[in-house]
């Protein structure tokens, strides 16, 4: 395998490798540089669904989305979809998958099935990164601080999708639910500390007030969204991202209205994320 940095802060590409026929020193090696970079990148894949849900199981067990359907004969890949009538699109602002949970999802494994002519990337930040580059006194500060993590208003009855021309194409409504984690991790495996929060499903500080943590979280999020902490990745058929949910964001473009885009996503389950 051929591993190169994709952007400066943020991914790597990894060449030289079909998924579809790794062999167990292989995953070892893609285990290690997932760690280290957060998302992987690959490019020229023949990746059928059966293939597709191999590779996870090779690092995991799988996590069954509740809100997104199931492509046929695979409870297990979600369809992440957008028609070309459609306005809305899924993940269209900075999140992290899987952190209203109690065990946040570990990874996600996006294969590229149907995209538009032009657009639909999908933009990465890298969490670790962003920590690091935090002061000293802000450090410690977000170290000693746990948040509340909620997707009832994006998914619940009421919430963000459901007067959107995408609701008819989620479910699971009742299912949704709050959490609770460190607001700085150490990572599992790369021992690395992470910079836990997204703009999507952070609610608060815990004990702090919505409107109390409203201006720290703010400068954080602005802190992580930085040329230096993130990047583009641009689709092609045989395109997959390979990305950790436990140290990094990611956002998909939705600059693509008139055509229809249509990925295959299986999600990785997780544990309970450790704070430093």
């Amino acid at each position: 395998m051929k591993v190169s940095a994709f952007a400066a802060g943020c991914g790597a590409v990894v060449e030289n490798v079909q998924l579809a026929a790794l062999s167990d020193q292989q995953i070892v090696e893609l285990r290690s540089i997932f760690a280290e970079h957060g998302v992987i990148f690959f490019r020229d894949q023949v990746l059928s669904p059966s293939e597709h849900h191999r590779f996870a199981t090779r690092f995991g067990d799988i996590h069954i989305n509740p809100f997104f359907k199931s492509i046929d004969g695979f409870a297990d890949i979600a369809q992440v979809r957008k028609e070309k009538g459609q306005q809305t699109n899924i993940g269209g602002g900075w999140h992290t998958d899987h952190s209203y949970d109690d065990e946040p999802a570990m990874g996600s494994i996006l294969v590229a099935r149907d995209l538009p002519a032009k657009g639909g990337d999908t933009r990465f930040a890298n969490l670790a990164n962003a920590y690091d580059t935090l002061s000293d006194g802000l450090k410690k500060t977000v170290e000693s601080l746990r948040a509340v993590h909620s997707n009832v208003h994006i998914y619940g009855k009421d919430g963000l999708y459901a007067g959107t021309d995408i609701a008819d194409t989620l479910s699971g409504s009742d299912k949704v639910g709050n959490a609770v984690h460190p607001v700085v991790i150490k990572h599992p495996e790369s021992g690395r500390k992470v910079l836990y929060v997204n703009p999507a499903h952070t609610i608060c500080f815990e004990d702090w007030s919505v409107e109390e943590s409203r201006p720290l979280l703010d400068y954080l999020y602005a802190h992580v969204d930085k040329p230096a902490t993130t990047c583009s990745f641009n689709w092609q058929s045989g395109s997959v991202a390979f990305w950790d949910n436990r140290s990094t964001w990611h956002f998909a473009n939705n600059d693509y209205h008139g055509e229809a885009r249509l990925m295959h996503r299986i999600t990785l389950s997780g544990s309970v994320l450790d704070g430093v």
